[in-house]
């Protein structure tokens, strides 16, 4: 390990950087700086030298060149163990540098701002900073690089206790820090200027973007390896997006329960993408991706035993969640039966001490977002992707929330307005449930699903027998179909077992048909005019 001697810091975010300095400074090293850095330390009466007066040559273009410098970079870049290095930079007096501090210019911030102008964005785009970090970080052995204001206190923890000296590991780890921040900064570059339309940005006071950019760069944290993946001959991780959606599930905080594994994560994910887009309270339970019980009620323990009803064979073993605090008499009721991952906003201190007694379970705690299904709506507003065989898919995601008025009933008989408020959970359902989709509803809960399968007659007919193996009636129900129905013969199964009233997307060549079905059934059908196929 070698003493760190001298350090550059220039930073952009003075956040905990003069604490830092003067820890530097207390350990004996002397400090080179640029600019606003260099002033604000001069403020605090910490003995700084200028980048300028180090290379004698000064700051040009506005700042643009201060730090490309060879008095720099050879200072960064020179290593100590060979001996031509070690000669060429005595000869021309390039003393090394041991520790760089930068953080860069706030390109990410800036172009997320409404107002931001293109000249405004290329005027961020840092040059001498991730230059300065690619040197420091290829030359690890020699130099510490930190990029980042968290880092500083186990830096200067370390250095404290170990008489102003790194260790290789944590060289090492700085300096992988290092290159993914310049990754992700380059990347952050490289998809704001490929999604601008040139052409057309000429005549508009801001750059018009395009939605699908000509190049795709994706940043994402490795949160955990996982036991094994779907299956147990596979391997798996779980990374995060370096951009987090507020109330998403990698957000959450594991309260107790065995780690969790692959499949735990997709089922917990499309449980809670469902039950957070409810403005009432909510219970949704899923298993194998799908939403095999799903109910609002008046309390946690009405949802919860409602959506429980649905389907008590396929909730066995499944994942639970809420939209709403889970209080003692609702964590009592859930805790009677086998529940692999359970979720929710927040818990009292009795549903905890409950679930505490059943040490497996795992119990997940994640924010709502503020605001309802608003929130929902707008923190969905993102690109949902899919891998293929070398290649990705993008698309916008499937956020469209329908309202009474979006409804266009197309047959004789018209719904109630308890019927249409059913309809709609019906089709908020059905956004969640793999295609093709049948959903029967009631009274704020589900009665049968039908789901995956290729044929959607063959859905609505699983659909009524899940209901009639849970001994539900169907009397009176209400049905959601995630995209038309291409004959009749749907309408014909959800009639016989009791329905009344149907929603779907219609837009189908048969749909004269389809709704003469509806009428001859005495059926109220109603149209969305957009489709949830969910693959």
């Amino acid at each position: 390990m070698a003493i760190i001697k001298r350090a550059l810091i220039s930073v952009s975010d003075k956040n905990g950087i003069v604490d830092f300095a003067k820890a530097l400074v207390g350990l004996g090293v002397e400090i080179l700086s640029t600019g606003g850095t260099a002033k604000l330390f001069r403020d605090n009466n910490i003995p700084v030298i200028e980048v300028s007066d180090y290379t004698g040559f000064p700051e040009m273009l506005d700042g643009r060149v201060k730090t490309l410098h060879p008095k720099v970079h050879g200072g960064l870049l020179g290593r100590r163990d060979l001996p031509e290095h070690v000669a060429a930079m005595q000869a021309q007096s390039i003393p090394n540098i041991d520790l760089l501090a930068v953080n860069l210019y706030p390109f990410e911030a800036t172009v997320s701002k409404p107002n931001c102008t293109l000249e405004d964005a290329i005027e961020n785009i840092d040059i001498g900073g991730p230059a300065m970090v690619r040197s420091a970080a290829k030359n690890w052995n020699d130099v510490a690089v930190l990029t980042d204001a968290n880092q500083y206190e186990a830096v200067l923890a370390e250095l404290q206790a170990n008489s102003g000296e790194l260790s290789k590991a944590t060289r090492f780890k700085l300096s992988v820090a290092a290159f993914n921040r310049i990754a992700q900064y380059d990347a952050a570059i490289s998809d704001y200027l490929s999604s601008i339309d040139f052409e057309a940005s000429q005549n508009a006071s801001q750059p018009v973007r395009c939605m699908f950019p000509g190049q795709v760069n994706s940043s994402f944290i490795k949160v955990q390896d996982l036991r094994y993946g779907e299956n147990s001959h596979q391997q798996a991780a779980l990374y995060r997006d370096l951009c987090l959606a507020p109330g998403s599930l990698v957000t959450a905080q594991q309260l107790q329960g065995k780690e969790l594994s692959y499949n735990n994560i997709a089922d917990a994910d499309a449980a809670w993408e469902a039950v957070k887009s409810f403005d009432s309270t909510a219970c949704v339970i899923v298993k194998h991706a799908n939403p095999c019980g799903v109910a609002l009620g008046a309390n946690a323990l009405e949802a919860y035993s409602k959506a429980f009803k649905t389907d008590p064979t396929s909730a066995f073993g499944g994942i639970i969640a809420f939209n709403c605090t889970l209080d003692g008499t609702a964590a009592e009721a859930v805790s009677k039966q086998f529940v692999e991952v359970l979720i929710a906003p927040d818990y009292t201190a009795e549903a905890l001490a409950i679930f505490q007694a059943k040490a497996n379970v795992r119990v997940l705690k994640i924010a709502m977002p503020k605001g309802g299904s608003t929130a929902w709506e707008q923190g969905r507003n993102f690109m949902d992707s899919k891998r293929i065989g070398s290649g990705l898919l993008l698309q916008t995601a499937d956020n469209h929330v329908i309202s009474e008025k979006d409804l266009k009933v197309v047959t004789k008989k018209q719904p109630s307005l308890t019927q249409l408020a059913d309809m709609l959970f019906a089709w908020r359902v059905a956004q969640y449930v793999k295609s093709n989709a049948i959903v029967f509803c009631g009274d704020g809960m589900t009665l049968g699903v039908g789901a995956g399968q290729m044929s959607r007659v063959d859905s609505t007919k699983i659909a009524a027998i899940k209901a009639q193996n849970a001994g539900l009636s169907l009397q009176n129900s209400v049905v959601a179909s995630d995209a038309f129905f291409p004959f009749r013969d749907g309408v014909d199964v959800l009639a016989e077992a009791g329905a009344v009233c149907v929603i779907q997307p219609g837009g189908s060549m048969r749909d004269e048909e389809v709704i003469a079905a509806a009428d001859e059934h005495g059926l109220a059908m109603v149209f969305t005019g957009i489709r949830h196929f969910r693959h």
